[in-house]
């Protein structure tokens, strides 16, 4: 092997990059990336970034001295068009043509988008340059409507109501996030946004995008109500950047389909947000959109892509973090689909508390909310060692 090309210049695709240095790789190592920025984080994005505690500078997740080290052709600003498997070339949207002889996606994943979206005054938020045009417009005094209360939306309140805004999030669910926390942690985290100033609106649906002199001014709910806007931010999810790869036979499904190697085809392997990948601790493929995931599958993915003979299946207990309002939500596992979830510890009226989820007799997840690092950690053992699960009864589980 002496070509490698790694598609997607983010933290997943510099995780790869890196993880095949460090193994001993000193052939062609080919990066690319849609934006023109050097590689940076995402997670602050919604939050240091969008509040001005950092400048972009801070995000950036190597010097340009590191990258040097790495002896990378980094091609930045241009997009994977296409994929020949069999010629072992990706095709550029620029014309170029790469062959490789072991390839690595790490395409990430773009927001879905409304009606509406691209409208000046209508926001989205992914990537750096939308980060920084939300940012100059929270304003105190200004009127931000968030569409969509998950993970993203709720950060992107939480940072604007710190700047002075008045915030209105809308909701289709009866309980933010109940899909994937269970509907107890949801309602916490409605009280919290409640506690804090915004105007939560729950079973909503935005129909349309209301604008005037060109710009957005509001929202229209299906129910005929409009709520006044300076702003719009449109947070409904995301979408696997796997366009480019259709016609080349790879499994697409929600994302680049791979095994528990992350393998997707001969000499492929896909890392990060856009691969779903058959997990063996949970028995399920899954695509997992956080940040550590990214890192680590990215490495797992370069180790078995240079020896496939002895490669090892990629089978974390995976983390995430959400940070609002000053509290810091912390999660393990596998949440979604549970059937149980049980306050373990602490007391969700108080702030303070440990849930543990569970599905077909097993411990599959833990997230904590004002509790210490070490008291989260020993669940994430358990649910590794696949823990038998009792609900209520936490006979069998660490205290």
């Amino acid at each position: 092997m002496r070509r490698v090309v790694v598609v997607g210049a983010s933290a997943a695709g510099l995780s790869a990059a890196e993880t095949l240095r460090r193994a001993g790789f000193d052939g062609d190592l080919t990066v690319v990336g849609q934006e023109r920025h050097l590689p940076y984080d995402r997670p602050p994005l919604s939050k240091q970034i969008l509040t001005g505690a950092w400048e972009p500078e801070r995000a950036m997740l190597r010097r340009p001295a590191d990258l040097d080290a790495l002896r990378l052709d980094l091609r930045l600003g241009v997009r994977a068009a296409a994929l020949a498997p069999a010629a072992r070339t990706v095709t550029l949207d620029d014309g170029a043509e790469l062959p490789y002889d072991g390839l690595v996606v790490a395409t990430g994943v773009r927001p879905r988008r409304l009606p509406g979206c691209g409208t000046p005054g209508v926001h989205v938020l992914r990537d750096l340059p939308d980060a920084l045009a939300l940012r100059d417009r929270l304003t105190a005094g200004g009127r931000l409507v968030v569409v969509g209360a998950g993970f993203l939306g709720a950060e992107a309140a939480s940072a604007a109501r710190s700047l002075g805004v008045s915030v209105t999030l809308v909701e289709p669910a009866a309980v933010p996030l109940a899909h994937a926390v269970g509907e107890r942690v949801g309602t916490f985290l409605a009280r919290v946004h409640r506690d804090h100033g915004v105007d939560l609106r729950v079973r909503a649906k935005v129909v349309e995008i209301v604008t005037g002199a060109g710009r957005a001014t509001g929202v229209r709910l299906a129910d005929g109500t409009v709520i006044p806007a300076d702003d719009v931010l449109v947070a409904v999810g995301s979408r696997p950047n796997t366009e480019w790869l259709h016609g080349s036979g790879l499994d697409l499904a929600d994302g680049v389909v791979c095994d528990r190697y992350s393998a997707a085809g001969p000499g492929v392997y896909a890392a990060g947000d856009v691969a779903r990948w058959y997990h063996p601790l949970f028995g399920t493929t899954l695509r997992v959109e956080h940040r550590t995931n990214a890192a680590e599958q990215a490495m797992t993915a370069a180790r078995n892509l240079l020896d496939p003979a002895h490669a090892k299946p990629f089978a974390p207990v995976p983390y995430f973090w959400s940070d609002q309002y000053g509290l810091r939500l912390q999660a393990f596992g596998h949440l979604r689909g549970h059937d149980e979830a049980q306050v373990v510890d602490g007391d969700l009226a108080d702030g303070r508390f440990l849930v543990a989820y569970g599905r077909a007799g097993k411990l599959t997840g833990a997230l904590a909310v004002g509790m210490p690092p070490k008291a989260l950690h020993q669940w994430r053992a358990a649910i590794a060692a696949r823990t038998g699960w009792r609900a209520p009864s936490t006979d069998s589980l660490p205290a």
